[in-house]
């Protein structure tokens, strides 16, 4: 038998002030009530907030002004070699070379090796001022050639096209290379050698590493180098080899006596079959 009367309909119950505070994370600063103590200063987010390692406001300001630089090298070069005969689009074109550099240095550990990514990762300040002298004194060099001795002809031979394609070719390869290898080691690669073995820590030896036993170093090398010879600098050139190789080779005996430390003979053995192909760096 159904039931008679009229059915009373369910009230909606009148919003309240207050939350249950158990069924939101400790940490909300956008929502309402959150407890006082509640601070970025005790947050598990700490370090991405402004002004801390991984800041995302740092990592977004650093990433936008690579991004303008690249496009206004890019521009740059474009317009110089379709408007003029003068071979100062080389500078712009290394603005264009040092962004795409930059970006991709944070990318790939961002991509690959997350937990370590930060606003270092951009490499920007790295060996601080070294670094930015060094690059300062390429692109003065440049400019100042290009404005005071548009029509040089340094190259020996007319080698000056061959060159500059020669060095196009090693900055492409050389940033392929260092990319490849950071996102085919993963959390195995550091900007900094390492003194203590992680759990993460493995011993790549396939892919690039089969070819080369430091490609990120290899890359790295010959696109500085590639950069001198498309900006053609002499003075720059041999300077940045030489200072190169003296890092690469000092840099390269340290860490791997931290290899050898962590993998023992599976390095020993590896280090035997294959080589840097860095000149005179075995």
């Amino acid at each position: 038998m159904a039931a008679s009367g009229a059915q009373r309909r369910p009230q909606a119950a009148e919003p309240s002030n207050n939350t249950d505070d158990s069924q939101f994370p400790a940490y909300r600063p956008w929502g309402p009530g959150a407890p006082p103590s509640s601070s970025p200063g005790e947050s598990p987010l700490k370090p991405f907030f402004a002004g801390q390692p991984k800041s995302l406001s740092g990592i977004a300001l650093r990433a936008f002004c690579l991004g303008i630089a690249a496009a206004a090298g890019a521009i740059a070069t474009v317009a110089v070699l379709l408007f003029t005969n003068s071979p100062i689009w080389r500078a712009p074109f290394f603005l264009l070379t040092l962004a795409v550099f930059h970006f991709l240095e944070f990318w790939t550990t961002a991509e690959r090796n997350t937990l370590v990514a930060s606003i270092d990762s951009f490499l920007l300040t790295a060996n601080w001022p070294a670094y930015a002298i060094a690059h300062s004194a390429a692109f003065l060099e440049c400019v100042l050639v290009s404005v005071l001795f548009p029509g040089r002809s340094w190259a020996p031979m007319h080698s000056g096209p061959v060159l500059l394609a020669l060095g196009l070719a090693m900055v492409a390869v050389g940033q392929v290379v260092r990319s490849v290898a950071m996102l085919e080691a993963g959390a195995s690669f550091n900007h900094n050698v390492q003194t203590r073995k992680a759990d993460s820590h493995t011993l790549v030896t396939t892919g690039i590493y089969s070819v080369f036993r430091h490609p990120s170093y290899f890359g790295f090398f010959y696109w500085g180098l590639g950069t001198q010879l498309v900006l053609g600098n002499v003075v720059c050139f041999f300077a940045y080899a030489a200072v190169l190789w003296t890092f690469f080779n000092g840099r390269i005996s340290i860490e791997e006596k931290k290899l050898i430390e962590f993998f023992r003979d599976d390095y020993v053995q590896y280090r035997r079959r294959v080589g840097t192909l860095i000149p005179f760096i075995r």
